[in-house]
């Protein structure tokens, strides 16, 4: 038996982990074509793995470089650049004259190709058969024909204007884009003339304002919008009733140009930490070719990259995939440059400025050149690690040394209490590994600078960056300090609100003349109940300028709607009244269940004294709930203080990232901008101190100590 294991061992098949982030029936026809290459490679064991969308870059960059990940991988082509610096992926040889120009375009850089394109998804024109009879095939043709269209609650022409994504057609339309020569380039002639283009059709009122990506389909499903630019993934949404078809975006008039908007091209890429290199790269070849395209193309109903798969009638015949097929020969790749990435951002921000009127599009322009700039800009130098790490030896040295000194010193009592510390150290452990740890490696990263997967010791210098204001003027949204004073008066608003309303409640309800107080305690708690990300949700559409809920009671008082994320303060507002709905119950439980600890024989006494209701309230119940009160207020505070959820759900910073608040605009630094996770390690370590002294002021307020 002993000399079986060897060739037991040897017998054992490689195994060829796929990640992927399909659904649907992308991810049946993609498992039922591994399973069926599995089935065919007894040496092999083929384990798929779908991961959600969201957090399917940041699970491969952790995973990867620590043998965790897989040894192949599905996924957009757009992380290459940044993917091939920070070594995740191989090259890898493909045959390059089997696939669609596009696709190959979409997986080369710098003179080599990373991937095997599978298929691709773009944007194309939807259209209702029952109110277009034919697309159009200029922008003249286009205009004319929403403008037809327009009347009463329906539009010719819908699509989330104010992304730069959606609009990529129309830059490139108009000769622009966002690279020119392989440098950003946002603020060019071309990029002015296609937003003006999208303004004449705003201010025409061509479109629906403010549209997002589920508005769009509600429009197009209920037949109040002719036509849609959209992409694939709308399909699964639009309502079988829905008389429709695809084409082609139009030609630009002014130019003769197509509309040509990115193509994002998924690939199967070979990882740099594979075991089995050689084996994946052969699986990899496999599924973008054959059987297996067409598998993809016909059940999967994917846009696949090989040619000769569209020769099968199955895929050259269907009219869905074949328009989409016809705009990818009009379709721009997905530029791979690291930078890509960090323009979606102030492009946003740019669109948004031109479309609400706030700057015409040169200006718009050139302040998203001027933010991108600030964002992509080098990494600070590297210093000298050694003084930092005397300074760090020193101070745990005293920690130590204070901590081993008040030991001793109280080294009686402890031995008294060693069994309340045996019971205690349990959670004392889980809090240092859950919180404390975590906490200090955060603080230590920020003394990092992150890039392309690297790190480079720069001291406090991201400290000195924020603090004093060097990459932003200290009047700009994008500051430190701006951000710091919209953070103070969010949290101090909300907590006025918070507690003026729960208390109020609470008195209220602790009267007996007042009818079903059961069940009133049970509605008002509800809100606090709810998930806070869906309660955002809900605000989110209910502030919508032209569908929302408060803006149709505005209207039938007579007043005119309002555009709540147009501005600071509606925008402010509209996340105050949000987080206000949420935070008042806690505040309302907290004070009925200290107000059951008050005698109402107190009050009773006052009242009969002649004490006015105000007076009874501030000199007895108050003083009474206070200790109860301030607990809650800090913990509020501290709440408040970092709700990111409402913040990014209800204004997203609008307008201009004016109303970020800190522990946002850190989230900004991380995902959006390059990921400096460093700068923004910087922001949380800065969100902590700010805390930290808001606390210990708090305590001594109370008099008692609650953190």
């Amino acid at each position: 038996m002993l000399l079986l294991i060897p060739a037991l061992a040897l017998a054992e098949p490689a195994e060829l982990s796929v990640w992927h982030s399909y659904r649907g029936a992308e991810r049946e026809a993609l498992e039922q074509v591994l399973a069926d290459y599995d089935a065919a490679h007894p040496e092999l064991k083929v384990v798929p793995l779908a991961v959600p969308t969201e957090s399917f870059a940041s699970k491969l960059e952790a995973a990867a470089p620590r043998g965790n990940g897989p040894e192949l991988f599905i996924a957009a082509s757009e992380r290459i650049g940044s993917w091939s610096a920070s070594g995740i992926v191989e090259p890898l040889v493909i045959d390059e004259a089997a696939y669609h120009p596009v696709t190959v375009d979409g997986v080369r850089w710098q003179e080599q190709t990373w991937g095997v394109p599978l298929a691709s998804k773009c944007l194309a024109l939807y259209y209702n058969r029952d109110l277009v009879t034919s697309p159009p095939q200029t922008t003249d043709a286009l205009l004319e024909l929403a403008g037809s269209q327009r009347g009463g609650d329906r539009y010719g022409l819908a699509y989330e204007a104010a992304s730069p994504y959606f609009n990529a057609a129309w830059l490139h339309g108009y000769g622009g884009g966002l690279f020119t020569a392989g440098a950003p380039t946002l603020d060019s002639p071309e990029n002015a003339a296609a937003m003006a283009f999208v303004l004449g059709m705003v201010e025409g009122d061509l479109l629906p304002q403010e549209p997002t990506g589920a508005l769009v389909t509600q429009l197009f499903n209920a037949g109040q919008a002719a036509m849609v630019i959209n992409g694939p993934w709308m399909l699964g949404e639009i309502d079988p009733s829905v008389d429709f078809a695809i084409a082609p975006l139009p030609l630009v008039s002014e130019t003769g140009q197509p509309a040509a908007p990115y193509v994002t091209v998924e690939a199967a890429f070979v990882s740099a930490y594979a075991k089995h290199p050689d084996e994946a790269a052969e699986l990899a070849r496999a599924l973008g070719v054959g059987e297996a395209a067409i598998a993809r193309g016909v059940q999967g109903r994917q846009t696949v990259a090989e040619l000769a798969a569209w020769e099968d009638p199955r895929l050259s015949q269907d009219p869905i995939l074949g328009a989409f097929k016809a705009q990818l020969d009009r379709g721009v790749p997905m530029p791979l440059r690291p930078e890509m990435g960090a323009t979606w951002e102030p492009m946003a921000k740019a669109w948004r400025r031109v479309l609400r009127g706030a700057m015409p599009p040169e200006m718009a322009l050139s302040a998203a050149q001027t933010e991108l700039e600030i964002v992509t800009r080098p990494p600070p130098p590297a210093v000298d690690w050694r003084p930092y790490a005397a300074v760090l030896g020193l101070g745990l040295l005293g920690v130590f040394g204070w901590i081993g000194h008040s030991a001793w010193q109280q080294r009686r009592e402890i031995a008294l209490w060693r069994h309340a510390y045996a019971y205690v150290a349990p959670a004392a452990l889980a809090m240092g590994a859950l919180v404390l740890l975590p906490f200090i490696v955060g603080a230590g990263v920020s003394f990092f600078a992150h890039q392309d997967g690297s790190f480079t010791f720069v001291g406090i210098q991201h400290y000195l960056d924020i603090v004093l204001a060097r990459d932003w003027a200290v009047t700009s949204p994008q500051s430190f300090w701006f951000t710091l004073a919209v953070t103070v008066l969010w949290t101090v608003a909300n907590v006025v609100l918070h507690v003026g309303l729960g208390v109020g409640l609470a008195m209220l309800l602790r009267e007996k003349w007042v009818r079903m107080r059961g069940v009133f305690r049970v509605l008002l708690i509800l809100p606090w109940a709810i998930p806070n990300y869906i309660t955002a949700l809900i605000w989110k559409g209910m502030f919508h300028r032209q569908f929302g809920a408060i803006n149709g009671l505005l209207v039938a008082l007579g007043a005119e709607p309002v555009s709540w994320f147009g501005s600071f303060w509606t925008a402010f507002a509209a996340n105050l009244t949000t987080n206000t709905w949420l935070g008042f119950p806690f505040m309302m439980v907290v004070t009925l269940g200290a107000l059951q600890s008050i005698p109402r024989d107190l009050e009773d006494a006052a009242e009969v004294d002649g004490a006015s209701g105000w007076q009874r309230f501030r000199h007895i119940t108050l003083p009474l709930l206070r200790p109860a009160l301030l607990p809650a207020v800090i913990l509020g505070s501290v709440w408040t203080f970092n709700m990111f959820n409402v913040i990014y759900l209800v204004s997203g910073g609008e307008p201009d990232g004016s109303t970020e608040i800190l522990v946002s605009e850190a989230y900004r630094w991380a995902f959006t901008r390059q990921h400096q996770y460093g700068y923004a390690s910087a922001y949380a370590v800065l969100i902590f101190g700010v805390l930290l002294l808001y606390s210990r002021a708090m305590n001594r307020i109370a008099g008692q100590k609650v953190l």
